[in-house]
């Protein structure tokens, strides 16, 4: 059993990097397909809206898909779907084109995390959870670390319509190698009987509010990292390209040491005899004191000093994540985990699009990167709040 659960997880890893590498890949190229399709810089951020919406607005449809459908079908059509989508990228010969599978391939990413959650709510106990996906969710950092390089290089040989074949295909082969493998665990039919708690159900649920209201106020200060790091290293602290070269890797490391270490610390405190609330308030507490100190970045003048703090930052929050999505297995039944997480996940695509796309333009623009970041440096510990007390003491709902 030990064994099937730790393949389950690296399944779970290597879909998840995949789809980051899907996310990302458009991004990392654009100075190259801007260069022969003609795209402005107007038209880039019609593009990336249309996934950020399409992304945020399929977190519901595909939660609720995969709750309905099994872990097993939904995350092999959740794959399906954003790798054809990846894949029809290299049709496209407009902005309009692009934008228009930009969309497609955000509805699609959207069921990853959904499906991920549910699926580490199935396989592992209470005390293994926040680890688990702790580790699957370290997947995203990977992707940001070898992505960009890879897929420079592949361009540079072989055009920039090969990566997106090439990313499309690893999705494709994993949704074989994951319908050919996994099968759901067994239901014990001697415990207690879960609740049935539908879509609409969870909506009258405070603690489904508890989770996904946290979402919107730190999913945001994530995407503000991933967006706006290069610019400010560049603009602000004068980087280099060799050396912007190696603080992003850095700190996306070091954010996959948060996201392990986090989940970690939650299962050891409850195999203390901890109760499973205080565990998870404490390891999310802990991430949510550090991120205003993280904050800080913005006001030293040592430029390595302000990597390290960047890095705190995005390891917290990654350890905060990790705690936060288990709250869902901790709470609600298996059937009903993906459609919560979509909800929690639609607020926070929301709130990514409001305080990491819209927002800090206008406030970068016209007051510098400091305000924001130290805004960032806030938003943990005011989800935290909300957790305790919308999530109460995480015990299963009735």
């Amino acid at each position: 059993m030990t064994s099937n659960r730790w393949w389950i997880v690296a399944l779970l890893f290597i879909a998840t990097t995949v789809n980051y590498l899907d996310r990302i890949l458009f991004s990392v190229l654009i100075p190259v397909i801007r260069g022969e399709m003609h795209i402005s810089d107007q038209e880039y951020g019609y593009i990336n809206g249309a996934f950020q919406i399409a992304y945020t607005i399929g977190f519901l449809f595909m939660g609720k898909f995969i709750d309905s459908v099994g872990t097993r079908i939904g995350y092999a059509v959740a794959v399906a779907w954003w790798s054809l989508a990846a894949m029809l990228h290299t049709a496209a010969g407009s902005g309009f084109g692009l934008g228009f599978w930009r969309a497609m391939l955000g509805l699609g990413e959207a069921g990853n995390f959904p499906a991920a959650v549910r699926t580490v709510a199935e396989w592992f106990p209470k005390e293994q959870r926040a680890l688990a996906t702790g580790w699957f969710n370290a997947g995203s950092n990977v992707a940001s670390m070898v992505g960009p390089p890879l897929f420079i290089w592949v361009t540079a040989n072989w055009g920039w319509r090969v990566c997106f074949v090439a990313t499309a295909m690893s999705g494709l082969l994993w949704m074989i190698l994951w319908l050919s493998t996994y099968r759901a665990p067994a239901e014990k039919t001697d415990g207690p009987r879960e609740p049935q708690i539908g879509w609409t159900d969870a909506l009258r649920h405070r603690q489904t509010w508890g989770f996904a209201v946290a979402k919107f106020l730190t999913d945001p200060v994530w995407w503000f990292y991933l967006y706006w790091l290069p610019p400010y290293f560049y603009d602000v602290r004068k980087f280099k390209l060799a050396e912007i070269a190696w603080a992003l890797p850095f700190i996306y490391l070091m954010a996959d040491f948060g996201s392990v270490g986090g989940g970690w610390l939650s299962g050891f405190l409850i195999r203390r005899g901890w109760p499973n609330g205080q565990a998870r308030k404490m390891a999310m507490g802990l991430c949510a004191a550090l991120m205003p100190i993280a904050a800080c970045a913005a006001l030293v003048e040592d430029r390595v000093l302000a990597v390290l703090l960047v890095s705190v930052a995005t390891a917290a929050h990654q350890g905060w994540s990790a705690n936060l999505y288990t709250t869902t297995s901790d709470v609600f039944p298996k059937k009903a985990i993906a459609s919560v997480t979509g909800i929690g996940g639609c607020l926070g695509g929301l709130g990514g699009f409001l305080f990491s796309a819209v927002i800090p333009g206008y406030v970068v623009t016209h007051f510098g990167y400091t305000p924001v970041f130290l805004t960032m440096g806030t938003f943990h510990l005011i989800a935290l709040v909300f957790v305790h007390r919308l999530l109460g003491d995480m015990k299963p709902v009735e």
